[in-house]
């Protein structure tokens, strides 16, 4: 099976849009749910209502992918999963490294999501020497100074960052120059990086910070009292230092995860 450093996915080539790559994943996990309940076709409506999206829009999507369904059967489940899977480059092996393996590190390590879609962890990687040769998810922690190493012996293109957000840039730019070209960011903190390397970030109390916002304006909405130790404003204070705990530098594999994790 190729390696993730042998090719890279078509989409951008065929000018799929960027937004329109963004709900590929979507629309493959609800086509994913279909075929594991043996559900032969799906209508756009069926389909789009269990993506979350409009059934317009994910027309508009699967036009760039080159099919359209038949009218009044709608579209063959197996035949999407498999054309949504080619375009995201999924139906290669992707190893992949995670650096940062405190809390949610471990969380990430130990998500069975991966390997059913088309990503190995190759290596698990802490700049803590107590954690060296420590297993985690079944795999044995190995120290930074192993990176450069690590990535060029096992064809590594696909990085994760979960350390704390004063390590994170420093991570980065040993990633980049050691030849990963697309980095998923944990750490709270903006990376910088050169054109041609893409980096995807998830911020935990960004995301929670967003929700609080939109339980206080309900809360405006329903009535509700103001302030008090229990009110909207103090859970919106509240959030991000929940979210700190989880991104922090806490160790622990064995610790507490996250409930937060990939979809």
């Amino acid at each position: 099976m190729a390696t993730g450093r042998t090719h890279r996915p078509a989409t951008r080539s065929r000018g799929i849009p960027e937004a329109t790559v963004a709900r590929l994943p979507l629309y493959l996990r609800a086509l994913t749910a279909l075929s594991e309940r043996s559900v032969p076709t799906v209508s756009s409506e069926e389909l789009a209502a269990a993506a979350g999206v409009n059934s317009a829009k994910l027309r508009k999507d699967f036009s760039y992918l080159g099919s359209y369904g038949t009218r009044g059967v709608g579209y063959d489940v197996e035949y999407l999963v498999y054309q949504i899977s080619r375009e995201l480059g999924l139906t290669q092996d992707w190893p992949v490294v995670i650096v940062g393996i405190g809390n949610l590190g471990a969380a990430l390590a130990n998500y069975g999501g991966f390997a059913s879609r088309g990503f190995r962890v190759a290596a698990l990687i802490d700049a803590d020497p107590a954690m060296a040769g420590k297993p985690v998810a079944g795999i044995a922690v190995q120290h930074t100074d192993e990176l450069e190493h690590i990535i060029e012996s096992n064809g590594v293109s696909i990085g994760v960052i979960a350390t704390p957000a004063g390590a994170a840039q420093q991570v980065c730019d040993r990633l980049v120059a050691a030849g990963v070209t697309s980095i998923l960011n944990f750490a709270p903190t903006v990376l910088t990086v050169p054109d041609g390397v893409d980096v995807r970030k998830v911020d935990l109390s960004i995301e929670l910070q967003i929700l609080a916002f939109h339980e206080q304006r309900k809360a405006g909405e329903e009535g509700g009292s103001e302030g008090g130790a229990t009110g909207p404003a103090d859970r919106a204070a509240a959030v991000g230092d929940a979210a700190a705990a989880v991104t922090g530098d806490r160790k622990g594999p064995d610790g507490d995860v996250p409930a937060v994790m990939p979809a």
